[in-house]
């Protein structure tokens, strides 16, 4: 009878520790946001570094009735994610690789528009020439992105975006690419694409050929993703032939793999998963 009492209470303590955290989050004003950074690779051999500094991100909270026109008591409807200064160069964020920028929290809500805001925008030669330049409106409003389908922060959880920032059609070469004593410096016009990634998925695997019976990996190799014969990324191989996409929303993709010396392969309908990675390789064959 004792055991079968003190069982009873257990339970009764079981459940009332689960009603107070699991219960609690779910009715919390407040969750998690973090906001991390890539870049969607630049494929130029004659550029070291494109750095850029963000010193604030904020977020513009949808209204709903439940939130009372989503303002903060000053009539905006922007939440301010962080104010601290953060350098990076651009081309190290390649294959996987990204940089934390906030990691908060945030009033429960939709946002569906992120601001981040720039400076000290550079683009070092490999031959060491730096060229310094001009941020068209990233410093005083902004550079805007907007987020389809928008960011829902649910009450006690943690909510994770990822920003790529596409270098490629964000440092435009002014003269000749292929000759550095063509290139007369940079115009900064930046994209950025952002994806939640709790309805995205990752794509990674290697690319290698056959050399002596055995697999190496390929470095440089160019790995392009098309959704409905429309290219959406391309990213490039390591020093060990492996690449890594990150930040595509769930559905079906065809990829093709391209090296100068070596026959492209296309590899079609690969699925891709809500918050799962899928591993596809490649085998390039000696042209």
């Amino acid at each position: 009878m004792k055991v079968r009492f003190l069982s009873i209470v257990m339970i009764g303590l079981m459940a009332l520790v689960y009603s107070c955290t699991d219960g609690d989050d779910a009715n919390k004003e407040t969750g998690r946001l973090s906001v991390s950074l890539t870049d969607a690779p630049f494929p130029h051999d004659l550029v070291a570094e494109a750095n850029v500094t963000i010193f604030k991100i904020d977020a513009r909270r949808k209204a709903d009735n439940s939130q009372e026109g989503a303002t903060n008591g000053d009539g905006s409807s922007f939440v301010v994610l962080m104010e601290d200064e953060i350098s990076v160069n651009l081309l190290d964020l390649t294959n996987g690789i990204t940089e934390n920028l906030v990691n908060t929290e945030v009033p429960v809500g939709t946002y569906d528009l992120f601001r981040v805001y720039v400076e000290g925008v550079s683009v070092v030669m490999t031959d060491g020439t730096t060229y310094d330049l001009k941020v068209p409106s990233g410093a005083q409003t902004g550079i805007k992105v907007f987020v389809k389908p928008s960011l829902v922060v649910s009450g006690g959880l943690s909510t994770d975006l990822l920003l790529d920032f596409d270098v490629s059609k964000s440092f435009v070469a002014k003269g000749s690419r292929n000759d550095p004593e063509g290139i007369k410096g940079f115009n900064f016009k930046p994209v950025i694409k952002a994806s939640n990634l709790s309805t995205a998925g990752t794509l990674t695997g290697l690319v290698t050929t056959m050399q002596n019976e055995a697999k190496v990996g390929l470095q440089g190799a160019q790995v392009a993703v098309f959704a409905a014969d429309t290219l959406n990324t391309t990213t490039f191989t390591d020093a060990s032939g492996a690449y890594t996409v990150l930040g595509l929303a769930a559905g079906s993709y065809d990829v093709e793999v391209a090296l100068e010396g070596y026959g492209a392969q296309v590899v079609e309908d690969i699925d891709i998963v809500a918050a799962n990675k899928t591993v596809q390789d490649f085998e390039l064959i000696v042209e």
